[in-house]
């Protein structure tokens, strides 16, 4: 009797708990964790949608770049803090393929997902000089030249080299790899003429194009974007693979208080129907999402999936997908 008396004593406790932790919360700042450094494109996006899911919670959100391993630093550092729901982690689709590059076990399956906020459309991009309209004459035109066509790249696991891995598993694409420290020093140098072409975010381009530099060639994406033709027109077998890109996120650990997941994933996502960050995220190429919980989780794994299993069809997978349970695309 006493037994069941304690029982009932610490469920009466624990329910007590979570109504407190209901009501009252958030009742103090929040850290925001950014996997990136500043001025970059996940900063960015933290600094413009944070503010706004501020006014949403009451209280402030206090963000802090926290760069390095690719990505892995921030959510190495996030999953070690206590699980009250009071630090967060923005980031972006890195994590996903931690696992399977030997980079560390910590993938997104670890946190719950409070928004996945949007994703980058992507564009094979050229000079204008060159002559190719389309991708499929880009396509013909490295294939009747094996090695001879470069593209620029930002090494193993980046976007480009992700996109090019996803052609060459349907297609015979065998250019040259040039690779270059990130986005930006890639398009300087086929602004240069040092590479051919290259697979870019549509917001390392964009200006780019306006000022008439450069030529979008697809979107790699089964719907035109901007005008601009989806890659499926050229080459139909990639379709399987889409929707790709990188994107933007914010997590807390899986076992904060659910109520702590509820006014946060509320907060984020009025912030981010707000028109200002709808137009400022269209602006940059980016396609909002604004999902989260078992609908944000279900994109999680298919770009899990796609990723990874891409890497181990080319040969560069440190660890194979299916040891780590993740499901052929």
């Amino acid at each position: 009797m006493n037994f069941r008396r304690q029982l009932l004593g610490a469920a009466a406790l624990a329910l007590i708990s979570t109504l407190g932790h209901a009501q009252t919360y958030p009742d103090r700042e929040l850290s925001g964790i950014i996997q990136w450094g500043a001025g970059g494109a996940t900063d960015v996006v933290a600094r413009s949608l944070v503010p706004l899911a501020e006014e949403v919670l009451g209280k402030k959100i206090v963000l802090q770049n926290k760069a390095g391993g690719v990505g892995a630093i921030a959510t190495n550092f996030v999953n070690q803090q206590a699980s009250d729901g009071y630090t967060l982690l923005i980031g972006a689709e890195n994590p996903q393929i931690h696992p399977i590059l030997g980079i560390s076990d910590l993938d997104y399956s670890k946190f719950y997902p409070v928004n996945i906020i949007g994703r980058g459309n992507v564009y094979v991009v050229t000079t204008v000089d060159k002559p190719w309209k389309t991708f499929k004459d880009l396509l013909n035109d490295v294939q009747a030249n094996p090695g001879k066509i470069k593209q620029g790249s930002t090494g193993t696991g980046g976007l480009p080299f992700t996109v090019s891995s996803m052609i060459s598993t349907v297609a015979k694409f065998p250019t040259t790899s040039v690779p270059f420290a990130g986005d930006g020093p890639g398009v300087t140098a086929l602004l240069g003429g040092h590479v051919d072409f290259m697979f870019v975010g549509v917001g390392a381009a964009a200006e780019h194009i306006k000022a008439g530099r450069l030529k979008a060639l697809a979107a790699i994406s089964a719907e035109p974007f901007e005008g601009v033709p989806p890659i499926t027109n050229d080459l139909p077998g990639i379709a399987k693979y889409l929707p790709w890109g990188p994107f933007y996120g914010v997590f807390v650990k899986k076992d904060v208080p659910d109520a702590a997941k509820a006014k946060l994933t509320a907060a984020f996502k009025t912030a981010a129907n707000d028109p200002k960050f709808a137009a400022f995220m269209k602006d940059r190429g980016n396609v909002m999402m604004n999902i989260s919980g078992a609908e944000a989780d279900a994109f999680l794994k298919k770009w899990q999936s796609v990723t990874s299993w891409t890497y181990q069809e080319v040969g560069v997978a440190k660890v194979d997908p299916a040891s780590l349970g993740i499901a052929k695309p």
